[in-house]
């Protein structure tokens, strides 16, 4: 399965293209190179990670999905793959034709590929982080209008199925990852510039203790 994407959708969304039966074809130079960051990828965490999302169990798999959920009965998403997942002593689940889901902070070790549970998972209901630190400092970024469109439409190529969202918000293009070290922002600085991109990464490394 796929990674992406708590019952936390706030502010993740999909985008939605439109097709218009009677478009022009796009020129070549609409089209964005599938480029990729391949040659920086970020190393693994040498501690332990927490992050927030929705935990989705179809029966055979179980998925944290740390980006958009689509809000049906059962939900759907593309998450990362979760091993030594239980349900048993866990509040907060609703299960619906033969999926469970519950929307909660999740505590393991990260392998480049999925996440193994080490820690008994906590309901986001009653999960109260720390609040994050400001990258941005309180600063405005310096991408225009026209630079936060074309870096927000190329940005998924670069870290591929790493995506999760992206969106512009004073002057900046927020990227949200599911797992950087800082690789990925200095490979953003270098390509855009800097003081135009912040990569945000939904799996947070934990203080070793």
């Amino acid at each position: 399965m796929n990674r992406r994407g708590a019952v936390v959708v706030a502010t993740l969304a999909l985008v939605v293209l439109p097709l218009a039966a009677c478009a022009a074809p796009a020129s070549p130079a609409a089209s964005e190179p599938d480029v990729g960051w391949t040659d920086v990828q970020p190393g693994l965490p040498q501690n332990e990670v927490r992050a927030q999302g929705t935990v989705l169990d179809d029966g055979s798999t179980v998925s944290l999905c740390l980006g958009a959920v689509r809000e049906s009965a059962p939900p759907q998403c593309e998450g990362i793959p979760l091993t030594g997942w239980t349900w048993d002593g866990v509040d907060g689940s609703t299960t619906t034709a033969g999926t469970t889901w519950g929307a909660y902070a999740v505590q393991g070790t990260y392998d480049g590929v999925g996440l193994t549970v080490t820690q008994p998972p906590m309901m986001l209901a009653l999960y109260d982080p720390l609040p994050p630190v400001d990258p941005t400092g309180g600063a405005r970024g310096e991408a225009t209008a026209a630079e936060a469109e074309t870096i927000s439409r190329e940005v998924s190529g670069r870290v591929k199925e790493s995506f999760l969202a992206a969106e512009e918000r004073d002057g900046w293009v927020w990227l949200d990852v599911v797992w950087d070290d800082g690789t990925w922002q200095d490979a953003a600085d270098g390509e855009f510039g800097p003081r135009k991109v912040i990569v945000r990464s939904a799996l947070q490394e934990l203080t070793a203790p």
